[in-house]
């Protein structure tokens, strides 16, 4: 190989490299910036997976929650939510969502003995892992709600 087209071949791997990650700071960037990707078919279907293999035993596959979801158990812990248009999950920029779900809710609240079931998910799920279920639960939801938490994205 000629230095010529060695040249452009290595200019060529930096320019996809970068593409990429400009790519990945779009689903992950600073705080209020991040968008899901609900429209995605790709991004969704990963997420459905995830969800099943993650979620779904707390959440419910129909992404339904666990009854009386807003009254504590015994021990103190609140049973999962719901994360279709019957529950709160809307209700929050895609942001909160998936920085709830990275760190915990501990974490979001500065009180590291909150009692929770949900789990951490740092370490277990990459950020694009994340995304890739919020995208998924997005998607299910009736038009006019999506509509609504992306007004609630862009403010």
């Amino acid at each position: 190989m000629n230095r010529g087209l060695l040249g452009r071949a290595v200019a060529g791997m930096a320019a996809i490299a970068l593409i990429a990650a400009g790519a990945r700071l779009v689903w992950t960037s600073a705080p209020g910036e991040l968008r899901l990707r609900a429209d995605d078919a790709r991004v969704v279907a990963q997420g459905r997976e995830i969800y099943a293999a993650q979620c779904a035993a707390c959440h419910g596959a129909d992404l339904a929650g666990q009854p009386d979801w807003k009254r504590p158990l015994p021990d103190g812990r609140l049973p999962a939510p719901p994360h279709d248009e019957n529950g709160h999950t809307w209700h929050h920029d895609s942001q909160l969502l998936f920085d709830l779900t990275k760190f915990g809710i501990g974490a979001m609240i500065d009180d590291p003995d909150y009692l929770t079931d949900m789990p951490v998910y740092d370490g277990l799920l990459s950020d694009d892992q994340i995304v890739a279920v919020l995208s998924y639960i997005k998607s299910t939801w009736p038009a006019g709600i999506r509509a609504r938490h992306d007004r609630l994205d862009r403010e």
